[in-house]
């Protein structure tokens, strides 16, 4: 998918550890076969957590699915309500649209030469 959209960037979910052990480590491997995969193609990637999404998208870090649902729809003049899951990474893609560069500038005048905690690029601690 990175040759055929060529990307510039990419934002994941930072994972939260919820009731179900099994789950939580499954969604764990998934999320890291995906930023290896991201990373290995030269991809930065950015880490936000759900809060940080529903608060950037929404207004409230508690926002449910239908809120992210329809801001989602509103921000990008969907034509039609987009799935939760769908909603939830186009939310990642507007939070890193909106904070991503602001982020990088706030890193970059407190010392840190423009590395933001978070993001991957050639390893998480880089």
């Amino acid at each position: 998918m990175v040759a055929r959209y060529e990307p510039h960037c990419a934002s994941v979910e930072i994972v939260f550890v919820n009731v179900n052990p099994q789950s939580t480590l499954l969604l764990g491997q998934a999320r890291g076969a995906c930023i290896t995969a991201l990373v290995s193609t030269d991809l930065p990637v950015a880490e936000y957590t759900a809060l940080q999404m529903k608060q950037a998208v929404v207004g409230y870090g508690r926002a449910d699915k239908a809120q992210i649902q329809s801001m989602v729809q509103r921000l990008l003049c969907l034509p039609g309500l987009p799935g939760p899951d769908a909603a939830d990474a186009l939310g990642l893609a507007i939070t890193h649209a909106h904070a991503g560069a602001a982020m990088a500038r706030l890193a970059k005048a407190s010392g840190l030469g423009g590395k933001i905690g978070g993001n991957y690029k050639a390893g998480r601690s880089r």
